[in-house]
């Protein structure tokens, strides 16, 4: 259980937990959405701000460019760097990967934003 959530408003129950955007009492049954900052870590006024590389705030729909060469399996030469990867899709992905994207000629993959930077 997570000590930092707040009790429930509806019965006052100390079990409260996180579904999704919500808290939810399983006393009750009351869902409510949680007051700003209670929640979610690494949220900031709701939305997770992404930044690349060199700073610079990312959103869907950017053009961003490699700055390192990156390995893929399968494929003997990778991503090289200055590739540009057009119309990406930021995400809460997995070990650190939170841009979604489609690299020309190697298909649909996650990319790390510390390894690009805005276009």
């Amino acid at each position: 259980m997570n000590e930092n959530l707040p009790p429930c408003p509806q019965c006052s129950g100390v079990y409260t937990y996180e579904m999704g955007a919500l808290l939810v009492c399983p006393e009750c049954g009351h869902e409510w959405q949680p007051a700003a900052g209670t929640a979610s870590e690494g949220v900031d006024g709701g939305a997770k701000v992404v930044r690349d590389a060199v700073g610079n705030v990312l959103a869907d729909g950017d053009t961003v460019t490699v700055v390192k060469t990156l390995k893929v399996k399968g494929n003997p030469s990778g991503i090289k760097a200055g590739t540009k990867v057009r119309n990406i899709r930021l995400i809460d992905g997995v070990d650190g990967h939170d841009i979604d994207c489609k690299v020309d000629g190697f298909g649909a993959m996650y990319l790390k934003s510390s390894l690009v930077k805005k276009a």
